[in-house]
């Protein structure tokens, strides 16, 4: 399904139907829906008689395969742990069903490796065959690197789609040798329209998500509504760093949090938020990600000098950088809850 905010660029991809290169990048922020176009594009690209409007007919033995998940030209290059949550719903936790070990988060050389055999085989069906990598910035230096020798080299017949959310993490080599398609956010009336096909706690979900609908419908999905209501419980006061600490860390190993792929990471990014609209309104601005929650903000920014709230955003953004591998989960949310407290007490960092 293409959203309506991309049509536009959908569009263009098929008026350029044959002429594209050999690989593109679609850049954007998460939630903006490239998975989808990216998916629709292959289809298009292996549909034996396309639509008039560009999409893949769904009735050719090309389609049925791909449909069955057995294209025998159609390549999809994603982490294993990604894979796993795939075939199990997108809500299950990643993990070794026999021995509990977390799946790799990264596309591995192996994978790619594996590519570089099928491909070097002639496409089964067809001249076309498609490759899907998302996200591309899954890949490390190795792993660039083999790709790399694929994009320099294309076998005949051969589009590469690479899906990125955060493309400067990718090698400059690789970035130079796709052609970058960025995707636009949706403008306010877009997002009014969609909201209006949602529920009305959509609304609150869409603004934390940074207006990205196809997030926040994920975030809702997954139980966000009863996580965003603990979350600004917890912070609505003067908490007490310590103890709050304990409490989060239980909550982040909880099946609740688990099931909802709720992890650090997410929780420091709401935390940056949180901090991010007590600055705005301390500075004269407008709350951009709680509006439900401006009225406790405001009296938080009342109790915070500009310098405090202006240390505490900072300094949880630099603590956003290591989230995703603390070496200790518990001193990790002591240190950012205790640099928050201070901040509401006013007193400088």
């Amino acid at each position: 399904m293409i959203q309506p905010w991309l049509q536009p660029t959908w569009a263009r991809l098929v008026a350029l139907a044959g002429k594209l290169p050999h690989a593109l990048l679609f850049v954007g922020a998460p939630g903006l829906g490239k998975r989808e176009l990216a998916e629709s594009l292959a289809a298009r690209l292996l549909c034996e008689s396309p639509l008039a409007d560009g999409h893949a007919c769904g009735r050719c033995d090309a389609c049925q395969w791909r449909e069955a998940g057995n294209h025998p030209d159609f390549y999809r290059v994603v982490p294993a742990a990604a894979a796993d949550q795939a075939d199990a719903g997108e809500d299950a936790p990643a993990g070794d069903a026999a021995g509990g070990k977390a799946k790799s988060s990264q596309i591995v050389i192996d994978q790619i490796r594996e590519l570089q055999s099928a491909l070097a085989v002639t496409g089964h069906h067809s001249a076309q065959r498609v490759v899907v990598l998302d996200p591309a910035e899954a890949m490390n230096t190795f792993t660039a690197n083999a790709l790399l020798k694929l994009l320099e080299e294309p076998p005949e017949g051969c589009s590469f789609l690479l899906v990125s959310s955060a493309p400067r993490r990718l090698l400059p080599t690789i970035r130079s040798r796709c052609q970058q398609w960025s995707f636009p956010r949706p403008d306010p009336a877009q997002r009014a329209a969609w909201l209006a096909s949602e529920h009305t706690e959509m609304q609150g979900l869409l603004a934390l998500a940074g207006g990205m609908p196809l997030a926040a419908k994920r975030l809702a999905e997954q139980g966000g509504v009863g996580l965003l209501e603990r979350f600004v419980r917890d912070l609505s006061g003067e908490p007490d760093a310590l103890r709050l600490a304990g409490q989060w860390e239980a909550w982040l190993k909880s099946k609740e949090a688990l099931a909802a792929g709720f992890g650090l990471s997410t929780l420091v990014e709401w935390m940056q938020r949180w901090v991010a609209d007590v600055v705005s309104l301390r500075l004269g601005g407008q709350v951009r990600f709680f509006p439900a929650q401006e009225k406790v903000l405001s009296a938080l920014a009342g109790r915070m000098s500009v310098a405090a709230a202006s240390s505490c955003y900072n300094e949880i953004a630099q603590i956003r950088r290591v989230a995703t591998h603390p070496l200790n989960l518990r001193l990790f949310l002591e240190d950012m809850l205790m640099r928050y407290a201070r901040a509401v007490r006013g007193a400088r960092t």
